[in-house]
Formats: structure tokens, sequence, C-alpha cells
């Protein structure tokens, strides 16, 4: 749903951006996506697990770095918002700041395309690792593997070496240990609560030469969220995001390119279930209680 009314300045694959006077006004609508297409099915409340997720973690990390948040309550928005009911919950006003053109991608465990490579050629984005690991293995310690960003299809992984030439040395440096602190502190805490953090993705900006985190933050969108109980190295685990739907995609051989085929009903409703569980595994709270 696009807010005419607005200043309506980037649409994501899931993200509707908007200009507020000095600020951004993100709202994560329910849109889902997969293999870089968004489908054409909908999860129900999605877009405001997202948002809620993001906004734990903004408040839960700002020890290590500082974040785009200004504010998620609507209760608190501007008044000229408030008329929106739309955004209640999937939506938070955050500053503006120029974004890095890299991403920062953390992995903890070997899985997905990085466990393709190490099978072939021992190695996860260029960086060696022990020989003997199987699919899902968790690594010694976690590694940072950026990638640049892509307006449209996928991103291209990159060494740390191309990430220096693209940002500078320093910047690198900076955003690599912030990344790999942000995940050592989130996976702890997660893993506490039932949830493996397998990987992640950050990204980054910067507001007067200062770096902060922006767009999302360790959503199911962003990250492999794997449950505790029943995982199993060797084996793919069942996950809290939105693998379940990717699962069903593979299953009826679709060819990955527009248009994408609808999911079927019992799709969309245990997509939403397992966002609903993400969200109350971590925060404690019940989805329900913000619908």
């Amino acid at each position: 749903m696009i807010i005419e009314e607005l200043n309506l300045v980037k649409q994501g694959k899931v993200r509707d951006i908007y200009s507020i006077g000095d600020n951004l006004l993100f709202v994560a609508t329910d849109r889902i996506s997969a293999f870089d297409v968004v489908l054409g099915s909908e999860i129900p409340d999605k877009g405001r697990v997202l948002n809620l997720i993001s906004a734990f973690w903004f408040d839960k990390t700002s020890h290590i770095v500082k974040n785009h948040m200004i504010e998620w309550n609507f209760n608190n928005f501007p008044e000229e918002l408030k008329k929106y009911g739309y955004l209640k919950n999937r939506s938070m006003i955050v500053k503006k700041a120029k974004p890095l053109p890299v991403e920062c991608i953390v992995r903890g465990y070997l899985v997905g395309s990085g466990y393709k490579e190490y099978k072939n050629q021992g190695t996860v984005c260029g960086i060696k690792l022990p020989e003997g690991l199987n699919l899902a293995s968790k690594l010694d310690e976690p590694i940072f593997t950026p990638s640049t960003k892509a307006e449209s299809g996928h991103d291209e992984n990159i060494s740390f070496e191309k990430m220096k030439e693209i940002i500078g040395e320093e910047k690198a440096n900076k955003v690599r240990d912030i990344s790999l602190a942000l995940y050592k502190f989130a996976y702890e805490y997660a893993y506490e609560r039932g949830i493996i953090i397998a990987d992640t993705k950050f990204e980054f900006g910067e507001i007067g030469g200062e770096i902060i985190l922006i767009d999302e933050a360790l959503t199911p969108d962003s990250s492999r969220f794997w449950p505790v109980e029943g995982y199993r190295e060797g084996e793919n685990p069942p996950s809290f995001d939105k693998q379940y739907g990717r699962d069903y995609l593979e299953s009826i051989k679709w060819n990955k390119k527009p248009p994408a085929p609808e999911l079927p009903k019992e799709v969309i409703e245990n997509t939403r279930k397992k966002y609903f569980e993400a969200f109350h595994k971590l925060t404690g709270k019940k989805m329900e209680e913000y619908l």
C-alpha cells in the first residue's frame, strides 16, 4: 500500500521509504521476496514483525554502535502521520544517512552459497576454512564476508581487500569490527532464547562522518534463524524465516524469474507462524499484542 500523500523516495523489495522533512519514514510492507523476485503473495503482518524486531535490536545494541532509529512507537508519531493507521507497528522514523555502498555479512555457520563454495574450493568468499566441515557446521570463529549492493538482481560477494578499495581501509576495518561485535552479542542473546543466528547482514551509513547502523537489524529477512532444539550438523535446519516459502518454490521447480507463482494458503499461514514465533522467542512478547 503506497501512501499517495507522502513523498515516496524509494520502493525496495520489502520496504517503502518516504521523505518526511529532515528524516525518513521506513515502512515494512508484507511483501516477500525469494531469489531476488518479489512474490505475488504477501505474508500478513510480516512487515510488523520485521519492524518490531529491528526496533528491538536497535535498542538492544545501541551500546555497540549508534543507529538511525528515532521513533517506532506510532503513538509518538507526528500528528500528520497518525491518520494513516496502516503505519502502526510497521514503520519507524529514522535519520537520513549516507549509506555505505557495501553490505556487511557475518557468517557463523557453513550453509547456503558458502557451503557450496566450501565443497568446491575449501573456502567461503575466498577465506580458507579447515577441512572436514559439513553442512551447517559451526565455524570456530564467525567470518566477515562483505558484498556489493545491487539495485536489482544478486549482490556480489567481494573480498575484504576489495571492500577497502571501495570505502577505504579505516572505514572497512571499523564496519568489520562493529559487524562482528553485533553478531557475537546478538548470537549469544538469541541462543539463550532458543534461536541460532546462523548468519546475518548489516548495512551502515554515515552522518557527519560518524558510522551508524541503518536499514534493518537481525530480522528473519536479513538473517538465517534456526531453532536450537533440533539443530544437527550435516542437516539443513528448519528455519524461522522465509526459507519455508523458498523450499516450496524449489519443490515446484519454478525458474526463479518473474512473474513469481502465488503461494498456497498453507505456505502463507505457516510462514506467518514462523515469523511470529521468532518474534516471541527473541522478545518474550506475543505478536498478537501488536496487531
